[in-house]
Protein backbone atom coordinates (compact mmCIF):
# COMPACT_ATOMS: atom_id res chain seq x y z
CA UNK A 1 0.00 0.00 0.00
CA UNK A 2 3.06 2.47 -0.28
CA UNK A 3 3.76 4.18 -3.45
CA UNK A 4 7.06 6.03 -4.60
CA UNK A 5 6.55 9.35 -5.66
CA UNK A 6 10.12 10.75 -7.06
CA UNK A 7 11.72 9.32 -3.87
CA UNK A 8 8.75 10.11 -1.67
CA UNK A 9 6.89 7.17 -0.28
CA UNK A 10 3.53 7.65 0.36
CA UNK A 11 1.23 5.17 2.92
CA UNK A 12 -1.98 4.44 1.75
CA UNK A 13 -2.68 2.15 4.59
CA UNK A 14 -4.16 5.52 5.97
CA UNK A 15 -6.91 6.86 3.08
CA UNK A 16 -5.55 10.08 1.24
CA UNK A 17 -7.21 12.87 -0.16
CA UNK A 18 -7.04 14.19 -3.90
CA UNK A 19 -7.76 17.68 -4.97
CA UNK A 20 -9.09 18.18 -7.91
CA UNK A 21 -7.82 21.07 -10.23
CA UNK A 22 -9.76 21.77 -13.48
CA UNK A 23 -7.86 23.23 -16.30
CA UNK A 24 -10.99 23.11 -18.51
CA UNK A 25 -14.25 25.26 -19.32
CA UNK A 26 -16.30 22.82 -19.72
CA UNK A 27 -15.92 20.37 -16.62
CA UNK A 28 -19.45 19.19 -15.24
CA UNK A 29 -19.08 20.95 -12.07
CA UNK A 30 -18.44 24.98 -12.40
CA UNK A 31 -17.31 25.51 -9.38
CA UNK A 32 -14.16 22.94 -10.00
CA UNK A 33 -12.81 25.50 -12.96
CA UNK A 34 -9.88 27.80 -12.68
CA UNK A 35 -9.03 30.08 -15.53
CA UNK A 36 -6.18 32.61 -14.24
CA UNK A 37 -3.07 32.27 -12.57
CA UNK A 38 -4.50 33.27 -9.38
CA UNK A 39 -7.39 30.95 -9.53
CA UNK A 40 -5.26 28.31 -9.80
CA UNK A 41 -2.41 29.15 -6.82
CA UNK A 42 -5.31 30.14 -4.67
CA UNK A 43 -7.09 26.47 -4.88
CA UNK A 44 -4.18 24.55 -4.45
CA UNK A 45 -3.00 27.05 -1.56
CA UNK A 46 -6.56 26.21 -0.04
CA UNK A 47 -6.45 22.78 -0.72
CA UNK A 48 -3.13 22.21 0.69
CA UNK A 49 -4.26 23.88 3.62
CA UNK A 50 -7.15 21.72 4.54
CA UNK A 51 -5.60 18.08 3.92
CA UNK A 52 -4.71 17.33 0.04
CA UNK A 53 -2.58 14.71 -0.11
CA UNK A 54 -1.89 15.01 -4.02
CA UNK A 55 -3.57 17.70 -6.57
CA UNK A 56 -5.24 16.16 -9.37
CA UNK A 57 -4.22 18.22 -12.39
CA UNK A 58 -6.67 17.88 -15.71
CA UNK A 59 -6.65 19.68 -18.89
CA UNK A 60 -9.14 17.28 -20.62
CA UNK A 61 -12.82 17.70 -19.75
CA UNK A 62 -14.34 13.75 -19.40
CA UNK A 63 -17.52 14.19 -18.85
CA UNK A 64 -20.08 12.67 -20.93
CA UNK A 65 -20.50 14.05 -24.34
CA UNK A 66 -16.92 16.52 -23.64
CA UNK A 67 -15.34 18.51 -26.27
CA UNK A 68 -12.71 16.38 -27.71
CA UNK A 69 -9.78 18.53 -28.22
CA UNK A 70 -5.83 18.17 -29.27
CA UNK A 71 -3.23 16.56 -27.37
CA UNK A 72 -1.37 19.36 -28.13
CA UNK A 73 -3.90 22.07 -26.93
CA UNK A 74 -3.94 19.81 -23.79
CA UNK A 75 -0.19 20.01 -22.98
CA UNK A 76 -0.72 23.79 -23.18
CA UNK A 77 -2.87 23.29 -20.89
CA UNK A 78 -1.88 21.77 -18.36
CA UNK A 79 2.29 21.84 -18.53
CA UNK A 80 2.24 25.61 -17.43
CA UNK A 81 0.20 25.23 -14.35
CA UNK A 82 2.59 22.17 -13.29
CA UNK A 83 5.46 24.49 -13.10
CA UNK A 84 3.28 27.42 -11.77
CA UNK A 85 1.99 25.12 -8.76
CA UNK A 86 5.62 23.39 -8.22
CA UNK A 87 7.15 26.93 -8.05
CA UNK A 88 5.06 27.61 -5.23
CA UNK A 89 4.46 24.84 -3.58
CA UNK A 90 7.73 22.65 -4.07
CA UNK A 91 6.48 19.84 -2.01
CA UNK A 92 3.23 19.40 -3.59
CA UNK A 93 2.59 16.20 -5.32
CA UNK A 94 0.78 16.13 -8.18
CA UNK A 95 -1.43 13.70 -10.64
CA UNK A 96 -2.15 14.27 -13.73
CA UNK A 97 -5.31 12.96 -15.34
CA UNK A 98 -4.83 12.15 -18.77
CA UNK A 99 -5.01 9.62 -21.38
CA UNK A 100 -2.81 10.45 -23.68
CA UNK A 101 0.88 8.83 -23.26
CA UNK A 102 1.97 12.62 -25.11
CA UNK A 103 0.75 14.74 -22.15
CA UNK A 104 2.05 11.91 -19.52
CA UNK A 105 5.19 12.49 -20.91
CA UNK A 106 5.27 16.37 -21.07
CA UNK A 107 4.02 16.11 -17.90
CA UNK A 108 6.21 13.76 -15.89
CA UNK A 109 9.75 16.29 -17.18
CA UNK A 110 7.67 18.82 -16.45
CA UNK A 111 7.85 17.39 -12.65
CA UNK A 112 4.55 15.56 -12.36
CA UNK A 113 4.75 12.60 -9.65
CA UNK A 114 1.80 10.89 -10.90
CA UNK A 115 -0.23 9.73 -13.64
CA UNK A 116 -4.33 9.01 -13.97
CA UNK A 117 -5.56 7.30 -16.47
CA UNK A 118 -9.49 7.08 -17.00
CA UNK A 119 -8.53 4.32 -19.78
CA UNK A 120 -6.01 2.28 -17.95
CA UNK A 121 -3.81 2.55 -21.31
CA UNK A 122 -6.90 1.90 -23.61
CA UNK A 123 -7.22 4.90 -25.81
CA UNK A 124 -3.50 4.83 -25.99
CA UNK A 125 -1.03 2.30 -26.47
CA UNK A 126 1.99 3.97 -25.66
CA UNK A 127 0.94 5.09 -22.16
CA UNK A 128 1.84 2.15 -19.91
CA UNK A 129 5.55 2.03 -22.03
CA UNK A 130 5.58 5.78 -20.73
CA UNK A 131 4.99 5.53 -17.34
CA UNK A 132 7.37 1.90 -17.08
CA UNK A 133 10.40 4.14 -18.33
CA UNK A 134 9.60 6.90 -15.99
CA UNK A 135 8.50 4.32 -13.33
CA UNK A 136 5.93 6.94 -11.83
CA UNK A 137 2.62 5.67 -10.18
CA UNK A 138 -0.21 5.01 -12.35
CA UNK A 139 -3.50 5.17 -11.71
CA UNK A 140 -5.95 2.68 -14.03
CA UNK A 141 -9.73 3.50 -14.51
CA UNK A 142 -12.47 1.27 -15.43
CA UNK A 143 -13.92 2.60 -18.59
CA UNK A 144 -15.63 1.60 -21.75
CA UNK A 145 -15.36 3.94 -25.09
CA UNK A 146 -15.01 7.29 -24.90
CA UNK A 147 -15.73 10.32 -23.03
CA UNK A 148 -18.10 10.97 -26.25
CA UNK A 149 -19.96 7.50 -26.22
CA UNK A 150 -19.28 6.23 -22.79
CA UNK A 151 -22.91 6.90 -21.39
CA UNK A 152 -24.03 4.52 -24.50
CA UNK A 153 -22.17 1.63 -23.36
CA UNK A 154 -23.01 0.96 -20.27
CA UNK A 155 -24.84 -2.54 -21.02
CA UNK A 156 -22.90 -5.56 -18.67
CA UNK A 157 -24.22 -8.76 -17.85
CA UNK A 158 -22.21 -8.72 -14.66
CA UNK A 159 -21.05 -5.51 -13.43
CA UNK A 160 -18.29 -6.06 -10.96
CA UNK A 161 -17.16 -9.05 -12.31
CA UNK A 162 -16.53 -7.45 -15.95
CA UNK A 163 -14.96 -4.73 -13.72
CA UNK A 164 -12.91 -7.21 -11.82
CA UNK A 165 -11.78 -8.60 -15.11
CA UNK A 166 -10.81 -5.65 -16.80
CA UNK A 167 -8.79 -4.27 -13.90
CA UNK A 168 -6.78 -7.93 -13.26
CA UNK A 169 -5.83 -7.71 -17.23
CA UNK A 170 -4.52 -4.02 -16.95
CA UNK A 171 -2.68 -4.53 -13.63
CA UNK A 172 -1.18 -7.84 -15.45
CA UNK A 173 -0.42 -5.95 -18.48
CA UNK A 174 1.37 -3.14 -16.08
CA UNK A 175 3.22 -5.42 -14.07
CA UNK A 176 4.25 -7.58 -17.36
CA UNK A 177 6.16 -4.03 -18.12
CA UNK A 178 7.48 -3.64 -15.02
CA UNK A 179 5.65 -1.11 -13.57
CA UNK A 180 6.32 -1.10 -9.82
CA UNK A 181 3.06 1.46 -8.64
CA UNK A 182 -0.13 0.92 -9.48
CA UNK A 183 -3.62 2.48 -7.93
CA UNK A 184 -7.12 1.18 -9.27
CA UNK A 185 -9.97 2.95 -9.80
CA UNK A 186 -13.80 1.06 -11.03
CA UNK A 187 -14.56 4.31 -12.77
CA UNK A 188 -17.73 5.80 -10.77
CA UNK A 189 -20.00 7.91 -13.65
CA UNK A 190 -18.01 6.38 -16.62
CA UNK A 191 -19.66 4.04 -19.13
CA UNK A 192 -22.30 3.56 -15.73
CA UNK A 193 -25.98 3.85 -15.23
CA UNK A 194 -26.97 5.96 -11.75
CA UNK A 195 -28.04 2.20 -10.67
CA UNK A 196 -24.74 0.68 -11.64
CA UNK A 197 -23.10 3.31 -10.14
CA UNK A 198 -24.81 2.58 -6.83
CA UNK A 199 -24.40 -0.84 -7.41
CA UNK A 200 -20.64 -0.71 -7.62
CA UNK A 201 -20.11 1.70 -4.65
CA UNK A 202 -22.42 -1.39 -2.28
CA UNK A 203 -19.81 -4.27 -3.97
CA UNK A 204 -16.21 -1.85 -3.43
CA UNK A 205 -14.77 -4.29 -1.20
CA UNK A 206 -14.58 -6.59 -4.07
CA UNK A 207 -11.84 -4.88 -5.39
CA UNK A 208 -9.55 -5.63 -2.39
CA UNK A 209 -8.65 -8.99 -4.34
CA UNK A 210 -6.52 -7.20 -6.48
CA UNK A 211 -4.29 -6.25 -3.47
CA UNK A 212 -3.98 -2.71 -4.48
CA UNK A 213 -5.36 1.05 -3.71
CA UNK A 214 -8.22 1.46 -4.68
CA UNK A 215 -9.22 5.31 -5.60
CA UNK A 216 -13.00 5.92 -5.47
CA UNK A 217 -14.22 9.36 -7.56
CA UNK A 218 -17.67 9.72 -6.47
CA UNK A 219 -17.57 13.87 -6.01
CA UNK A 220 -20.62 15.94 -6.85
CA UNK A 221 -21.58 13.11 -9.41
CA UNK A 222 -24.78 12.37 -11.36
CA UNK A 223 -25.65 9.59 -9.44
CA UNK A 224 -26.38 11.99 -6.17
CA UNK A 225 -27.12 14.96 -7.87
CA UNK A 226 -29.68 13.27 -10.32
CA UNK A 227 -31.47 11.28 -7.47
CA UNK A 228 -32.22 14.23 -5.79
CA UNK A 229 -32.83 15.92 -8.96
CA UNK A 230 -30.69 18.69 -8.37
CA UNK A 231 -27.34 19.47 -9.93
CA UNK A 232 -23.76 19.10 -9.15
CA UNK A 233 -23.54 22.55 -7.05
CA UNK A 234 -25.77 20.67 -4.55
CA UNK A 235 -24.02 17.56 -4.10
CA UNK A 236 -21.84 18.22 -1.38
CA UNK A 237 -23.66 16.55 1.00
CA UNK A 238 -24.48 13.34 -0.82
CA UNK A 239 -20.71 13.25 -1.87
CA UNK A 240 -19.89 13.52 2.02
CA UNK A 241 -22.16 10.91 2.54
CA UNK A 242 -21.16 8.76 -0.12
CA UNK A 243 -16.95 9.00 0.32
CA UNK A 244 -17.75 7.67 3.97
CA UNK A 245 -19.24 4.28 2.63
CA UNK A 246 -16.60 4.03 0.31
CA UNK A 247 -13.81 4.52 2.94
CA UNK A 248 -15.52 1.74 5.49
CA UNK A 249 -15.79 -0.08 2.11
CA UNK A 250 -11.76 -0.05 1.58
CA UNK A 251 -11.09 3.23 -0.57
CA UNK A 252 -7.42 4.48 -0.51
CA UNK A 253 -7.74 7.73 -2.01
CA UNK A 254 -10.99 9.80 -2.41
CA UNK A 255 -10.41 12.14 -5.29
CA UNK A 256 -12.48 14.96 -4.38
CA UNK A 257 -13.68 18.79 -5.58
CA UNK A 258 -14.07 19.94 -1.59
CA UNK A 259 -11.30 18.72 0.12
CA UNK A 260 -11.95 19.79 3.76
CA UNK A 261 -15.18 17.82 3.70
CA UNK A 262 -13.16 14.94 2.42
CA UNK A 263 -10.51 14.99 5.24
CA UNK A 264 -13.44 15.38 8.06
CA UNK A 265 -14.64 11.79 6.79
CA UNK A 266 -11.35 10.06 6.63
CA UNK A 267 -10.57 11.53 9.90
CA UNK A 268 -14.25 10.37 11.53
CA UNK A 269 -14.17 7.17 9.96
CA UNK A 270 -10.68 6.47 11.15
CA UNK A 271 -12.38 6.78 15.25
CA UNK A 272 -15.21 4.58 14.07
CA UNK A 273 -12.68 1.64 13.22
CA UNK A 274 -10.45 2.35 16.00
Amino acid sequence: MTINCRGNLIDLSEPKIMGIINITPDSFFSGSRTETENDILKKAAQMLAEGADFLDIGGYSSRPGAEDISAQAEIKRVIPVIELILKNFPDAILSIDTFRSKVAEKAIEAGAHIINDISAGSLDDDMMPIIAKFQVPYIMMHMKGTPQNMKEMNQYDDLIQEILFYLSEKVKKARDLGINDLIIDPGFGFAKNIQQNFDLLSNLEAFKMLKLPILAGLSRKSLIYKTFNTTAAHALNGTTVLNTISLQKGANILRVHDVKEAAECVKLVARIEK
